[in-house]
């Protein structure tokens, strides 16, 4: 993997959004995963056209890396040690909406729809509960 310049005020405004920072806090909150334009977007219940412009972002901001496998992009958090204390900082945000909880609620629900590793909208493999809900129509 290569390393990623990072500057501290393009970190700082990327952090400005709340849809960014539901995007990073659903990756803290789950850094072991990735996850592509549709998880995301289908979690935090907004356009998928409007997350990617989002996603976008946070990479040039070296926040995110990006893995394109066919058809699909797979975002993730990128561990340089210039961002990490970001996503501490992202991680100990107030949630008193339950916004944040919500999020990763969805988060959990997309990626238990996985086959394998990967997302499941409209690829080659698609899920149990998809194939049931095809079956049952």
């Amino acid at each position: 993997m290569h390393s990623i310049a990072v500057n501290s005020i393009e970190v700082l405004q990327a952090l400005c959004d709340k849809t960014r920072l539901r995007i990073l806090r659903l990756l803290v909150s789950y850094p072991n995963e990735e996850a592509c334009l549709c998880e995301f977007a289908d979690s935090i219940q907004e356009p998928e056209y409007n997350v990617s412009r989002h996603l976008k972002i946070l990479r040039q901001a070296g926040l995110l890396s990006a893995t394109k496998e066919g058809r699909w992009v797979y975002h993730r958090l990128v561990f340089e040690q210039e961002v990490v204390p970001f996503y501490e900082l992202v991680s100990k945000i107030a949630d008193s909406e339950q916004v944040f909880r919500d999020d990763a609620k969805r988060f959990r629900a997309e990626i238990k729809k996985r086959t394998t590793a990967r997302c499941v909208k409209d690829g080659p493999e698609i899920s149990r509960i998809e194939l049931k809900k095809r079956t049952t129509r």
